[in-house]
C-alpha cells in the first residue's frame, strides 16, 4: 500500500497516511483538525503486507538440512541404550 505524505497549511504539521490507490485524499489535519490539508509530491514508498514475500521470493531454496540430535544422551549403566 502506499504511503502519503500531506501538510497542514493551518499549523505546517507534516505527516504520512498508508492509504489504497481508491481512497480519497485526506481532508482533515492530525494535529490541529484543520480543514487546510494538501497532498505532498515527494519519493513514493509503500508498504508490503501478507506472510511468505520474502520466503517465496528472496530465501535460499537449498538449505542444507542439519542432522537430528538425540533428544536425550544415553545413560552409562542402561543396557537398553
Amino acid at each position: 500500500m502506499p504511503i502519503y505524505e500531506y501538510k497542514c497549511n493551518d499549523c505546517n504539521a507534516v505527516f504520512e497516511e498508508i492509504q489504497k490507490f481508491s481512497d480519497a485524499p485526506i481532508k482533515t489535519c492530525r494535529s490541529c483538525s484543520g480543514k487546510n490539508v494538501e497532498k505532498l509530491i515527494s519519493q513514493s514508498s509503500f508498504h508490503l503486507k501478507g506472510s511468505g514475500w520474502y520466503a517465496t521470493d528472496y530465501a535460499k531454496k537449498d538449505k542444507a538440512k542439519e542432522p537430528d540430535t538425540p533428544s536425550k544422551p544415553p545413560c552409562a549403566g542402561c543396557p537398553s541404550c
